[in-house]
């Protein structure tokens, strides 16, 4: 009976939350959408349902709490463009009061020359847009079986004088019908609209019928609010063990997006003495996959014991990029203390 109950809460909880297709091409903050960690990017995303520890902050925070000890992860992607994203995850583990944890993702796009009306190709004045996300994550067991974690994150981003700051929330719950099988379910990006504001949206003219130079009047642009991108994932991933040194992990997910198309996920992970692991995934746009910039992704990773209750995890994972000239790299760094 208790399988069957959070299982209907699972699914009303995607109900209430999916996607509304008509808000397609009007959200912002698509940084919200950038993921992290070389091990999820590596199996495209795909153990939302069995993710834990630091690495579930961003893909679930329910898994939190299923990783019984403190663990720090750093990881540095080189995106698109010449765009590099940092993005660094602290998590405590607080016995029976579950886990709490820090996060932080940043974008470094580097310099950009401001052009102007005068000036088109370049005055020589550079800026550097920042793009950050902030926040924090608490999960808990509710059961043996059941797991829930929220995320309250801000959201900010500037170009020059001119910024804007939301905030939002994540939801996350997990369940395991058995150590190996597992259902998640996350809502990501619930939060207010956004608005860019600053003095850059302010230009000083003459007055109509006046002098050139003798009076000036200042107007202001008007910025239109933005809603952010909320998506929904409903998750399933089983364990294989094939024998005492080698394991098969498959994961799948269904993620229904609120300005892109939908998107089916899949990914595995061997692993050989939970020391030396090997990742793959595929990303499948529901519709137009003709457009898709993204597909396979590979990785791998191996497990070092620095000392008795120091751990220490090392990730890469390979994302190739349709339409760009360079690919996605990712590398990770987690360290755990049981």
């Amino acid at each position: 009976m208790k399988k069957i109950i959070v299982l209907i809460l699972l699914f009303n909880i995607t109900a209430i939350f999916a996607g509304d297709v008509s808000r397609k091409g009007t959200t912002g903050a698509d940084q919200l959408f950038i993921p992290v960690g070389a091990r999820s990017i590596a199996t495209s995303g795909a153990f939302v349902a069995s993710v834990m520890g630091a690495e579930a902050i961003y893909y679930n925070p329910a898994g939190l709490n299923r990783s019984k000890g403190s663990e720090a992860m750093f990881s540095y992607m080189n995106y698109i463009a010449d765009i590099n994203v940092s993005y660094l995850g602290v998590a405590g583990y607080l016995g029976d009061l579950g886990s709490i944890a820090f996060f932080m993702k940043s974008f470094d796009i580097g310099d950009i020359e401001q052009t102007t009306v005068n000036d088109p190709d370049g005055n020589g004045v550079f800026y550097s847009p920042s793009l950050y996300t902030f926040g924090i994550s608490y999960s808990k067991l509710v059961t043996d079986r059941v797991s829930v974690g929220v995320n309250l994150k801000m959201i900010n981003e500037s170009i020059m004088s001119t910024s804007t700051t939301g905030f939002a929330v994540d939801f996350g719950v997990q369940y395991a019908f058995t150590d190996n099988f597992h259902i998640g379910v996350v809502v990501n990006n619930v939060g207010g609209n956004m608005k860019y504001d600053g003095q850059d949206l302010q230009t000083k003219t003459n007055l109509p019928g006046s002098y050139p130079g003798s009076t000036t009047a200042t107007y202001t642009a008007v910025t239109e609010e933005f809603q952010i991108p909320s998506y929904y994932e409903l998750s399933l991933a089983y364990k294989f063990n094939l024998d005492a040194a080698n394991g098969l992990a498959l994961g799948g997910v269904f993620r229904n997006n609120n300005n892109l198309e939908d998107e089916m996920r899949f990914g595995l992970e061997y692993d050989y003495s939970r020391m030396f692991y090997l990742r793959g995934g595929y990303t499948l746009m529901m519709e137009n996959s003709d457009q898709a910039i993204y597909s396979y992704t590979i990785g791998a990773g191996i497990n070092v014991k620095l000392m008795d209750a120091l751990n220490a995890r090392f990730d890469y994972a390979f994302r190739p990029v349709e339409n760009f000239p360079t690919d996605n790299h990712v590398f990770t760094l987690m360290l755990g203390v049981n």
